[in-house]
């Protein structure tokens, strides 16, 4: 087991942390109506579904028990993240059964602003995740779509991913995982924030937001009018690289170009 509570071998990672760095939530208060069943990592369940805790989940999650570890109070806890009762966690209700009025297409399908794209130093343009965020709204108005947790976390080296589902208008409209790299144990909670921007990302790409920059004639064209590739040099460790900016844009501390 590594210093991350990581067993090789297993299909079930478990991360622990100090108190100070846990960000799950509490358990759900107990609730009062006994009729309602017995209580379940933490999660009041329907007498229907009592007796069948355990029942084998799908093979695309994988068991919720653990015979190898304790992952109460994980970050990667199996049952971490879903919507106990709710048909979100497995369902794709509505998907595909008509378009979305002319008003909202219009919308998600808007050509984006030249202004607002980004390029990364490797070369790969892309939008701010908070932007897709305002175009959503703009289409389904604030509460009218959201992402859903279609698993837990998972780790793969210094990676961390998850699954998550698109729903607008109580729709299913695209499922995508998110990944997003860490490089200590302090950095997990902003990783899982990370991965759920990314998944939306990849997510809006079925609605058409921002269908350019998977376009290899307007990156073309983007990055000869408005990017310049050029060599720099780190600051502090003294090795070059060749390196992407806007045009509009100067090299920030530790790069600089000599």
């Amino acid at each position: 087991m590594s210093a991350f509570g990581i067993k090789a071998g297993s299909s079930r990672i478990g991360v622990r942390f100090a108190s100070s760095a846990k960000i799950v939530s509490s358990p759900a208060k107990r609730a009062t109506n006994t009729s309602a069943g017995p209580e379940r990592n933490g999660a009041v369940v329907d007498k229907k579904d009592f007796g069948n805790e355990n029942k084998e989940s799908s093979p695309a999650f994988g068991s919720t028990e653990s015979k190898d570890q304790d992952l109460t109070g994980s970050l990667f806890n199996p049952a971490e993240g879903y919507l106990q009762g709710s048909e979100w966690s497995t369902s794709f209700a509505g998907m595909a059964t008509q378009p979305f009025e002319s008003r909202v297409s219009e919308v998600l399908m808007a050509p984006i602003q030249e202004s607002e794209i980004e390029i990364k130093p490797d070369g790969l343009l892309y939008l701010p995740e908070i932007k897709y965020r305002r175009i959503l709204n703009r289409a389904f108005g604030p509460g009218g779509w959201g992402l859903v947790p279609r698993g837990a976390h998972s780790v793969s080296g210094r990676t961390l991913s998850r699954e998550y589902a698109l729903i607008c208008l109580g729709r299913f409209i695209s499922q995508a995982r998110g990944e997003q790299d860490f490089f200590d144990e302090g950095g997990l909670a902003t990783a899982t924030e990370g991965c759920k921007s990314n998944a939306l990302v990849r997510c809006c790409k079925d609605l058409g937001v921002a269908s350019e920059l998977w376009d290899p004639g307007f990156i073309t064209k983007f990055k000869a009018k408005y990017c310049v590739e050029e060599w720099v040099t780190h600051a502090v460790k003294g090795n070059k690289k060749r390196m992407w900016r806007l045009k509009d844009r100067q090299w920030d501390y530790p790069w600089a170009k000599k």
